[in-house]
Protein backbone atom coordinates (compact mmCIF):
# COMPACT_ATOMS: atom_id res chain seq x y z
CA UNK A 1 0.00 0.00 0.00
CA UNK A 2 1.47 3.38 -1.15
CA UNK A 3 2.60 5.90 2.18
CA UNK A 4 1.73 9.06 1.32
CA UNK A 5 4.00 11.96 2.16
CA UNK A 6 1.67 14.87 4.38
CA UNK A 7 3.84 18.09 2.35
CA UNK A 8 3.29 16.32 -0.64
CA UNK A 9 -0.06 16.47 -0.82
CA UNK A 10 -0.51 19.62 1.36
CA UNK A 11 1.79 20.84 -1.60
CA UNK A 12 -1.07 19.37 -4.66
CA UNK A 13 -3.95 20.33 -2.45
CA UNK A 14 -2.83 23.95 -2.94
CA UNK A 15 -2.29 24.07 -6.09
CA UNK A 16 -6.16 24.02 -7.04
CA UNK A 17 -7.71 27.24 -6.88
CA UNK A 18 -10.83 25.24 -4.83
CA UNK A 19 -12.21 28.72 -3.89
CA UNK A 20 -16.11 28.75 -2.82
CA UNK A 21 -18.11 26.64 -4.54
CA UNK A 22 -15.33 26.22 -7.61
CA UNK A 23 -14.21 22.69 -7.39
CA UNK A 24 -11.17 23.09 -10.02
CA UNK A 25 -10.70 19.19 -10.01
CA UNK A 26 -9.81 18.65 -6.62
CA UNK A 27 -12.59 16.19 -5.96
CA UNK A 28 -11.45 13.69 -8.68
CA UNK A 29 -7.19 14.18 -7.65
CA UNK A 30 -8.67 13.48 -3.89
CA UNK A 31 -10.63 10.72 -4.90
CA UNK A 32 -8.36 8.92 -7.03
CA UNK A 33 -5.71 9.24 -4.18
CA UNK A 34 -7.89 7.27 -1.63
CA UNK A 35 -9.34 4.57 -4.21
CA UNK A 36 -5.77 3.31 -4.82
CA UNK A 37 -5.25 3.46 -1.03
CA UNK A 38 -8.73 0.96 -1.27
CA UNK A 39 -11.35 3.09 -0.55
CA UNK A 40 -15.05 3.08 -1.54
CA UNK A 41 -15.70 6.95 -2.83
CA UNK A 42 -18.05 8.54 -3.62
CA UNK A 43 -18.49 11.91 -5.17
CA UNK A 44 -21.78 13.58 -4.36
CA UNK A 45 -22.96 17.20 -6.03
CA UNK A 46 -25.60 18.51 -4.75
CA UNK A 47 -27.68 21.69 -5.84
CA UNK A 48 -30.87 23.85 -4.40
CA UNK A 49 -32.43 26.75 -6.34
CA UNK A 50 -30.91 30.30 -5.35
CA UNK A 51 -27.38 28.24 -4.62
CA UNK A 52 -25.11 27.19 -6.64
CA UNK A 53 -23.93 23.45 -6.90
CA UNK A 54 -21.35 22.02 -4.70
CA UNK A 55 -19.16 18.86 -4.90
CA UNK A 56 -18.63 16.78 -2.16
CA UNK A 57 -16.87 13.52 -1.68
CA UNK A 58 -17.50 10.67 0.65
CA UNK A 59 -15.15 7.73 1.36
CA UNK A 60 -15.51 4.64 3.53
CA UNK A 61 -12.77 1.83 4.07
CA UNK A 62 -14.01 -1.18 5.56
CA UNK A 63 -17.79 -2.41 6.28
CA UNK A 64 -17.27 -3.02 10.30
CA UNK A 65 -17.81 -1.55 12.73
CA UNK A 66 -16.98 1.04 14.69
CA UNK A 67 -16.63 3.43 11.99
CA UNK A 68 -13.87 6.21 12.41
CA UNK A 69 -14.71 9.74 10.55
CA UNK A 70 -12.29 12.24 9.44
CA UNK A 71 -13.92 15.69 8.15
CA UNK A 72 -13.30 18.67 6.50
CA UNK A 73 -12.81 21.08 3.46
CA UNK A 74 -11.24 21.60 0.37
CA UNK A 75 -12.72 25.07 -0.63
CA UNK A 76 -10.66 28.19 0.48
CA UNK A 77 -11.71 32.15 0.78
CA UNK A 78 -10.51 34.14 -2.31
CA UNK A 79 -6.66 34.98 -1.58
CA UNK A 80 -7.09 38.92 -2.10
CA UNK A 81 -4.96 40.83 -3.84
CA UNK A 82 -2.38 38.82 -5.14
CA UNK A 83 0.18 41.54 -4.93
CA UNK A 84 0.06 41.84 -1.51
CA UNK A 85 1.22 38.38 -1.39
CA UNK A 86 5.18 37.41 -0.82
CA UNK A 87 4.13 33.88 -3.23
CA UNK A 88 1.83 32.75 -5.71
CA UNK A 89 -1.16 31.84 -3.00
CA UNK A 90 -1.53 28.79 -5.76
CA UNK A 91 2.09 27.95 -6.06
CA UNK A 92 2.94 26.26 -2.77
CA UNK A 93 6.64 27.66 -1.24
CA UNK A 94 8.40 26.92 1.52
CA UNK A 95 10.02 29.92 3.80
CA UNK A 96 11.66 29.91 7.27
CA UNK A 97 10.09 26.44 8.38
CA UNK A 98 6.94 27.31 6.86
CA UNK A 99 4.42 25.98 3.76
CA UNK A 100 2.81 29.29 2.51
CA UNK A 101 -0.34 29.03 0.14
CA UNK A 102 -3.93 29.16 0.32
CA UNK A 103 -5.80 26.65 2.25
CA UNK A 104 -2.44 25.73 3.68
CA UNK A 105 -3.94 26.53 7.12
CA UNK A 106 -7.64 26.53 6.75
CA UNK A 107 -7.87 23.59 5.94
CA UNK A 108 -5.89 21.65 3.71
CA UNK A 109 -3.01 20.87 5.41
CA UNK A 110 -5.02 18.67 8.10
CA UNK A 111 -6.68 17.31 5.12
CA UNK A 112 -3.17 16.17 3.72
CA UNK A 113 -2.43 15.54 7.16
CA UNK A 114 -5.56 12.95 8.00
CA UNK A 115 -5.14 10.91 4.23
CA UNK A 116 -1.56 10.37 5.36
CA UNK A 117 -2.15 9.22 9.01
CA UNK A 118 -4.46 6.72 7.47
CA UNK A 119 -2.29 5.13 4.34
CA UNK A 120 0.12 5.01 7.32
CA UNK A 121 -2.20 3.16 9.55
CA UNK A 122 -3.20 1.06 6.72
CA UNK A 123 -0.16 -0.12 5.26
CA UNK A 124 0.58 -1.34 9.08
CA UNK A 125 -3.18 -2.99 9.47
CA UNK A 126 -4.01 -5.32 6.52
CA UNK A 127 -6.79 -6.61 8.69
CA UNK A 128 -8.81 -4.14 11.22
CA UNK A 129 -11.85 -4.45 13.25
CA UNK A 130 -13.98 -1.26 12.09
CA UNK A 131 -13.73 1.19 9.01
CA UNK A 132 -12.27 4.35 8.40
CA UNK A 133 -14.61 7.26 6.47
CA UNK A 134 -13.52 10.62 5.11
CA UNK A 135 -15.93 13.25 4.60
CA UNK A 136 -14.54 15.91 2.10
CA UNK A 137 -16.71 19.05 1.87
CA UNK A 138 -16.45 21.83 -1.08
CA UNK A 139 -19.07 24.55 0.67
CA UNK A 140 -17.71 24.62 4.43
CA UNK A 141 -16.38 28.62 3.49
CA UNK A 142 -19.22 29.61 1.71
CA UNK A 143 -23.45 29.48 2.02
CA UNK A 144 -22.95 25.71 3.86
CA UNK A 145 -26.39 24.43 2.42
CA UNK A 146 -24.93 22.34 -0.43
CA UNK A 147 -21.87 20.74 1.75
CA UNK A 148 -21.34 18.71 4.53
CA UNK A 149 -25.26 19.21 5.81
CA UNK A 150 -26.23 17.61 2.73
CA UNK A 151 -23.74 14.89 3.12
CA UNK A 152 -24.88 13.95 6.47
CA UNK A 153 -28.68 14.04 5.37
CA UNK A 154 -27.16 11.80 2.30
CA UNK A 155 -25.56 9.19 5.35
CA UNK A 156 -28.63 8.86 7.53
CA UNK A 157 -30.80 8.17 4.27
CA UNK A 158 -28.37 5.29 4.12
CA UNK A 159 -28.56 4.36 7.49
CA UNK A 160 -24.34 4.53 7.48
CA UNK A 161 -23.18 5.03 10.89
CA UNK A 162 -20.44 7.48 12.34
CA UNK A 163 -19.18 6.14 15.82
CA UNK A 164 -16.81 9.30 15.66
CA UNK A 165 -16.03 11.93 14.08
CA UNK A 166 -12.55 13.81 13.98
CA UNK A 167 -13.32 17.52 12.37
CA UNK A 168 -9.03 19.20 11.10
CA UNK A 169 -10.57 22.90 11.43
CA UNK A 170 -7.19 25.10 12.99
CA UNK A 171 -8.65 24.89 16.48
CA UNK A 172 -5.53 26.34 18.09
CA UNK A 173 -5.13 29.73 18.61
CA UNK A 174 -0.94 29.95 19.18
CA UNK A 175 0.54 26.62 19.27
CA UNK A 176 -0.29 23.10 18.54
CA UNK A 177 -1.79 21.45 21.37
CA UNK A 178 -3.38 23.77 23.13
CA UNK A 179 -7.24 23.64 22.34
CA UNK A 180 -9.79 20.49 21.08
CA UNK A 181 -13.08 21.98 20.46
CA UNK A 182 -16.16 20.25 21.61
CA UNK A 183 -19.06 22.67 20.73
CA UNK A 184 -19.84 26.01 19.39
CA UNK A 185 -22.51 28.36 19.47
CA UNK A 186 -25.27 29.38 17.61
CA UNK A 187 -25.43 31.65 15.34
CA UNK A 188 -28.67 34.25 14.60
CA UNK A 189 -28.44 36.35 12.14
CA UNK A 190 -31.09 39.15 11.64
CA UNK A 191 -31.95 41.44 9.06
CA UNK A 192 -34.50 44.67 10.64
CA UNK A 193 -36.90 47.27 8.79
CA UNK A 194 -38.44 49.98 10.06
CA UNK A 195 -40.89 51.42 7.96
CA UNK A 196 -42.09 55.05 8.75
CA UNK A 197 -43.56 57.92 7.31
CA UNK A 198 -41.27 59.87 4.24
CA UNK A 199 -41.35 64.11 4.85
CA UNK A 200 -39.56 66.76 4.48
CA UNK A 201 -36.95 67.78 7.65
CA UNK A 202 -38.22 70.99 7.96
CA UNK A 203 -42.20 69.83 8.97
CA UNK A 204 -41.17 66.27 11.15
CA UNK A 205 -44.67 66.35 11.99
CA UNK A 206 -46.15 65.18 8.88
CA UNK A 207 -43.49 62.08 8.92
CA UNK A 208 -42.22 59.34 10.62
CA UNK A 209 -38.69 58.79 11.04
CA UNK A 210 -37.85 55.38 11.16
CA UNK A 211 -34.02 56.00 11.84
CA UNK A 212 -34.79 57.01 15.25
CA UNK A 213 -37.11 54.42 15.96
CA UNK A 214 -34.31 52.10 14.70
CA UNK A 215 -31.54 53.75 17.03
CA UNK A 216 -33.75 53.27 20.07
CA UNK A 217 -34.14 49.43 19.27
CA UNK A 218 -30.77 48.55 18.11
CA UNK A 219 -29.77 50.29 21.30
CA UNK A 220 -32.25 48.31 23.75
CA UNK A 221 -30.49 45.16 21.76
CA UNK A 222 -27.06 45.59 22.53
CA UNK A 223 -28.28 46.33 26.11
CA UNK A 224 -29.75 42.90 26.44
CA UNK A 225 -27.97 40.98 29.28
CA UNK A 226 -28.58 36.94 27.55
CA UNK A 227 -26.54 35.32 30.14
CA UNK A 228 -23.52 34.88 32.30
CA UNK A 229 -22.50 31.88 30.37
CA UNK A 230 -21.84 28.16 31.44
CA UNK A 231 -19.13 25.86 32.40
CA UNK A 232 -18.89 25.47 29.01
CA UNK A 233 -19.53 28.68 27.02
CA UNK A 234 -18.80 32.01 27.21
CA UNK A 235 -21.17 34.76 27.67
CA UNK A 236 -23.83 35.02 24.32
CA UNK A 237 -23.36 38.12 22.71
CA UNK A 238 -25.04 40.10 20.11
CA UNK A 239 -23.68 42.51 17.26
CA UNK A 240 -25.23 45.16 15.04
CA UNK A 241 -23.33 44.36 11.67
CA UNK A 242 -25.00 46.88 8.77
CA UNK A 243 -26.79 49.92 9.55
CA UNK A 244 -28.38 51.47 6.23
CA UNK A 245 -30.51 53.43 5.29
CA UNK A 246 -31.35 54.33 1.53
CA UNK A 247 -31.48 58.31 1.36
CA UNK A 248 -29.51 60.45 -1.53
CA UNK A 249 -31.31 64.30 0.29
CA UNK A 250 -30.26 65.49 2.94
CA UNK A 251 -33.60 67.37 3.69
CA UNK A 252 -35.49 64.19 3.38
CA UNK A 253 -37.15 62.26 6.61
CA UNK A 254 -36.40 58.55 4.74
CA UNK A 255 -39.26 55.84 4.61
CA UNK A 256 -37.05 53.50 6.01
CA UNK A 257 -34.44 52.10 8.22
CA UNK A 258 -32.50 48.56 8.13
CA UNK A 259 -29.58 46.94 9.90
CA UNK A 260 -28.45 43.53 10.35
CA UNK A 261 -27.51 41.89 13.78
CA UNK A 262 -25.91 38.63 14.45
CA UNK A 263 -25.78 36.88 17.91
CA UNK A 264 -23.58 33.80 19.11
CA UNK A 265 -25.66 32.27 21.57
CA UNK A 266 -24.92 29.19 24.20
CA UNK A 267 -26.89 26.25 24.76
CA UNK A 268 -29.27 28.23 27.18
CA UNK A 269 -31.41 29.18 23.96
CA UNK A 270 -32.45 28.30 20.85
CA UNK A 271 -32.63 30.11 17.66
CA UNK A 272 -36.70 29.88 18.25
CA UNK A 273 -36.76 30.95 22.27
CA UNK A 274 -34.10 34.13 20.41
CA UNK A 275 -36.85 35.43 18.20
CA UNK A 276 -39.37 35.13 20.64
CA UNK A 277 -37.21 37.86 22.86
CA UNK A 278 -36.66 40.23 20.12
CA UNK A 279 -40.16 40.06 18.28
CA UNK A 280 -41.85 41.28 21.63
CA UNK A 281 -39.58 44.06 21.54
CA UNK A 282 -39.70 45.11 18.32
CA UNK A 283 -43.40 45.17 18.58
CA UNK A 284 -43.10 47.23 21.60
CA UNK A 285 -41.43 49.26 20.23
CA UNK A 286 -43.04 49.88 17.15
CA UNK A 287 -45.94 50.27 18.32
CA UNK A 288 -44.79 53.06 20.68
CA UNK A 289 -43.31 55.05 17.67
CA UNK A 290 -46.27 54.22 15.38
CA UNK A 291 -44.27 52.65 12.97
CA UNK A 292 -43.91 49.13 11.05
CA UNK A 293 -41.59 46.16 11.33
CA UNK A 294 -39.87 43.72 8.93
CA UNK A 295 -38.08 41.03 10.44
CA UNK A 296 -35.90 38.85 8.32
CA UNK A 297 -33.86 35.83 10.20
CA UNK A 298 -31.15 32.75 9.11
CA UNK A 299 -30.27 30.70 11.49
CA UNK A 300 -26.41 29.18 10.80
CA UNK A 301 -26.61 26.75 13.49
CA UNK A 302 -27.99 25.94 17.06
CA UNK A 303 -25.44 25.71 19.87
CA UNK A 304 -24.22 22.24 20.54
CA UNK A 305 -21.64 20.27 23.21
CA UNK A 306 -20.57 16.73 22.22
CA UNK A 307 -20.31 15.26 25.88
CA UNK A 308 -16.49 13.98 26.26
CA UNK A 309 -16.41 10.25 26.39
CA UNK A 310 -13.54 8.06 26.23
CA UNK A 311 -12.27 8.60 22.92
CA UNK A 312 -12.69 12.92 23.31
CA UNK A 313 -10.09 11.77 26.55
CA UNK A 314 -8.12 9.23 24.19
CA UNK A 315 -7.35 11.87 21.77
CA UNK A 316 -6.39 14.86 24.60
CA UNK A 317 -4.09 12.53 26.20
CA UNK A 318 -2.09 11.82 22.57
CA UNK A 319 -2.52 15.45 21.88
CA UNK A 320 -0.48 16.21 25.14
CA UNK A 321 2.23 13.22 24.58
CA UNK A 322 3.07 14.69 20.96
CA UNK A 323 2.72 18.50 21.76
CA UNK A 324 3.87 18.55 25.58
CA UNK A 325 0.58 20.91 26.17
CA UNK A 326 -2.72 19.34 27.38
CA UNK A 327 -5.88 20.56 25.23
CA UNK A 328 -8.18 22.53 27.01
CA UNK A 329 -11.80 21.52 25.24
CA UNK A 330 -13.37 24.33 24.54
CA UNK A 331 -16.26 25.86 22.89
CA UNK A 332 -15.28 29.32 21.57
CA UNK A 333 -15.14 30.50 18.14
CA UNK A 334 -17.52 30.54 15.13
CA UNK A 335 -19.36 28.13 13.41
CA UNK A 336 -18.11 24.85 11.47
CA UNK A 337 -19.80 21.96 10.06
CA UNK A 338 -19.23 20.26 13.17
CA UNK A 339 -22.95 21.51 13.31
CA UNK A 340 -24.09 19.33 10.78
CA UNK A 341 -22.54 16.02 11.68
CA UNK A 342 -23.22 15.99 15.74
CA UNK A 343 -26.49 15.25 13.97
CA UNK A 344 -25.49 11.64 13.11
CA UNK A 345 -21.85 11.10 15.32
CA UNK A 346 -20.21 12.35 18.40
CA UNK A 347 -17.07 14.80 17.28
CA UNK A 348 -14.66 16.61 18.48
CA UNK A 349 -12.69 19.39 16.20
CA UNK A 350 -8.34 19.50 16.98
CA UNK A 351 -6.62 21.06 13.54
CA UNK A 352 -3.55 23.56 13.09
CA UNK A 353 -2.99 26.86 14.69
CA UNK A 354 -5.49 29.41 13.27
CA UNK A 355 -3.12 32.92 13.10
CA UNK A 356 -2.91 33.21 9.51
CA UNK A 357 -6.18 31.69 8.03
CA UNK A 358 -8.15 34.19 5.51
CA UNK A 359 -5.22 35.93 5.35
CA UNK A 360 -2.39 37.18 2.90
CA UNK A 361 0.64 34.82 3.21
CA UNK A 362 -1.64 31.77 4.66
CA UNK A 363 1.27 29.47 6.36
CA UNK A 364 1.11 26.17 8.49
CA UNK A 365 4.24 25.00 10.43
CA UNK A 366 6.55 22.71 8.92
CA UNK A 367 6.96 21.12 12.15
CA UNK A 368 3.11 21.19 13.14
CA UNK A 369 2.54 19.55 9.87
CA UNK A 370 4.55 16.83 10.85
CA UNK A 371 2.89 16.31 14.80
CA UNK A 372 -0.50 16.56 13.19
CA UNK A 373 0.45 13.97 11.46
CA UNK A 374 1.23 11.81 14.24
CA UNK A 375 -1.40 13.04 15.99
CA UNK A 376 -3.59 11.65 13.70
CA UNK A 377 -1.98 8.80 12.91
CA UNK A 378 -1.53 7.59 17.13
CA UNK A 379 -5.60 8.33 17.72
CA UNK A 380 -6.45 6.09 14.32
CA UNK A 381 -4.10 3.55 16.25
CA UNK A 382 -5.39 3.84 19.91
CA UNK A 383 -9.22 3.55 18.64
CA UNK A 384 -8.80 0.60 16.53
CA UNK A 385 -6.33 -1.22 19.28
Amino acid sequence: MPRISELKLAKELIRFPSITPVDAGIMKFLEKKLKKLGFKTKILEFKEKGFKPVKNLYARFGSKTPNFMFAGHVDIVPPGNIKDWTVNPFKPSIKNGHLIGRGANDMKSSIAAFVTAVSTFLSKNKKFNGSISLLITGDEEGDAVNGTKKVVEYLKKRKERINFCLVGEPTNPNKLGEMIKIGRRGSLTGKLTILGVQGHVAYPQRANNPSTTLIKILDELKNIKFDKGTKTFQPSNLEVTKINVDNNSDNVIPKSAEATFNIRYNDKHSSDSLKKKLNKIFSKMSKKSKSKFKIEYRVSGEAFLTKPNATTFMIQNIVKKITKIKPKLSTTGGTSDARFIKNISPCLEFGLVGKTMHKVDEAVSLSDLKKLTKIYSLILDNYFS
